[in-house]
């Protein structure tokens, strides 16, 4: 029996989702103002988050809910530390803790996970599904905006195994239909929802943390002239003049 689970969390939180694409961070972002000094800081907390999400993924794989959403493919932790060789060269382990920020977010995934496993399946959401949407977008206005050699920078964003916009769409459909079959009752599925909120909530206060560094590098004056404009789906407008096949086929989680 299907509980429209997949439905529940896009539209429950929508608005969530809304309110991270509206940072002063990402407005920039998607005007393509990306520098290394703090796209790597951002890297560093999302290593640290994916580290969290996955450990708990892989304890709960044989989980009889968690397990069923459990997909090795979408892992992030190796790739990140491919970019973060990059950015900050092969000693990136000893230059790196998290954010304040970024640990309010670990220990939220440590806590759910200890006490309602369920509520990882929120997370891997927001996380993954994410990545394999508006995220292929963001990996292409950080290549252009850094200047990246071909193969190095962004392989956050790049999976190996679901690597055409094709597969992402199959598989992303794969992932709403495990979704909908997972034995869950309303009370359960309103958490998951919950969380999700709280997920992006997270996110955006890891994102926000970096506003400081990106006026420094621009300026106050082009920051606020950039950041006072609230364009409710600046990313879906951004991604439509980048190019429409990504709306379709990439965009939407």
């Amino acid at each position: 029996m299907s509980s429209h689970l997949d439905v529940r969390l896009r539209e429950g939180s929508k608005h969530s989702h809304t309110m991270t694409e509206n940072t002063a961070f990402m407005k920039c972002f998607l005007k393509g103002i990306v520098e290394k000094s703090y796209f790597r800081k951002l890297l560093a907390d999302l290593y640290f988050v994916y580290r969290a999400l996955e450990e708990q993924l892989e304890w709960y794989q044989y989980h009889h809910i968690v397990g069923m959403m459990y997909f090795p493919e979408l892992h992030r932790q190796a790739n990140l530390e491919k970019d973060l060789a990059f950015y900050y060269g092969e000693s990136w382990r000893s230059q790196i803790v998290p954010s304040p920020a970024g640990q309010v977010y670990v220990n939220r995934i440590h806590e759910v996970a200890n006490t309602q496993p369920e509520l990882l399946i929120a997370h891997a959401y927001t996380r993954y599904m994410g990545d394999l949407s508006g995220g292929q977008a963001l990996r292409k206005i950080a290549r252009s905006a850094m200047n990246l050699p071909s193969d190095r920078g962004t392989a956050m964003h790049e999976f190996e195994q679901i690597p055409t916009p094709e597969a992402r769409r199959e598989f992303k459909e794969q992932y709403r239909q495990a979704l909908n079959f997972l034995p869950l009752d309303e009370e359960m599925i309103q958490k998951i929802v919950d969380e999700a909120n709280y997920a992006f909530n997270l996110n955006k206060n890891v994102i926000h943390q970096l506003e400081a560094d990106v006026k420094a590098v621009i300026g106050e004056h082009v920051f606020d002239l950039i950041t006072r404009q609230d364009h409710i789906g600046s990313t879906e407008r951004t991604l439509e003049s980048a190019t429409a096949e990504m709306i379709a086929s990439e965009y939407s989680i």
